[in-house]
């Protein structure tokens, strides 16, 4: 099957990205939100990371002009019908996703291929509510998606061999490098890095150290690009402590268990750099 025109559900920072990914490979891209004020904040967030591009001599003008006329807004699932492929990455919710593509099913031609960009979610479950659970498939991009070459492409139970092998040269056109990985709680990213942000935290919670030596220890230590709390205040504590429910859920493991620490912050609003405070403080 040969892909054409991609929508993609949520403007957000993830949404927005994969958008911009999609565009500048040559796609023609409906960029969708509930509001019209949502999408055009993240096509705004968009033309800013291409004339980052064109600031370093990557991109000209003329280029970013071409790639944006490539996107369009969204504010209807009605445009559902004229793509060959949507990609969910709406919030973080099962019963939002399942919602959502209950009405994808039914609006989609059927050729039309259902992909969600959910980090830890089952994809099994979520492709259960179609008719179409063949079709149902997990994209997890990275974030920043423009920069991280990561796509974790997940199989449910029933996708079929012929979908896994189209996304999967699919995200090979986007400039990404697909990884096979099966349907369990977390996928590997998640499973992996969220306990580890998680110890963190309990590591704070418990003294052990000050939360700018936990994130030294990590950076100098194990060579990590970033201290494990920053980047908790970069992904959210919210969507951490979420995914960390999922995966004591999924797993029935008590060694999943979220850290006090992180519920009493996401309960004080304290979600990180977008509400303006986690662990650190961001102005």
């Amino acid at each position: 099957m040969n892909i054409r025109q991609v929508m993609v559900i949520g403007a957000g920072q993830m949404g927005s990205g994969i958008a911009q990914v999609f565009a500048m490979a040559g796609y023609n891209i409906y960029l969708h939100d509930l509001k019209q004020e949502y999408v055009d904040k993240g096509l705004a967030v968009i033309r800013k990371n291409l004339t980052r591009q064109i600031e370093k001599g990557k991109l000209n003008q003329v280029e970013l002009e071409r790639i944006m006329t490539r996107i369009s807004s969204s504010i209807t699932l009605q445009h559902a019908s004229q793509v060959d492929l949507v990609i969910e990455a709406a919030v973080e919710n099962m019963e939002i996703k399942k919602k959502l593509f209950i009405e994808l099913d039914q609006l989609a031609a059927d050729h039309t291929i259902l992909a969600t960009n959910t980090s830890a979610l089952p994809i099994t479950e979520i492709a259960a509510v179609t008719k179409r659970a063949d079709k149902v498939i997990g994209m997890h991009f990275m974030n920043p998606v423009p920069v991280m070459k990561l796509v974790e492409v997940i199989r449910g139970l029933a996708t079929s061999d012929e979908i896994y092998q189209i996304i999967e040269e699919l995200a090979q056109k986007l400039g990404k490098t697909p990884v096979g990985v099966n349907d369990f709680p977390g996928f590997v990213s998640n499973r992996i890095l969220m306990p580890m942000i998680n110890e963190a935290i309990f590591t704070l919670y418990e003294g052990v150290a000050s939360k700018e030596s936990i994130d030294h220890v990590m950076k100098l230590g194990m060579n990590h690009p970033m201290g494990p709390l920053t980047l908790a205040d970069f992904i959210g504590l919210d969507t951490c402590l979420y995914i960390m429910e999922t995966l004591q859920e999924g797993f029935g493991d008590d060694k999943y268990r979220p850290c006090p620490l992180l519920r009493k912050y996401v309960k004080a609003g304290w979600l990180g750099k977008k509400s303006g405070k986690g662990f650190y403080e961001y102005t």
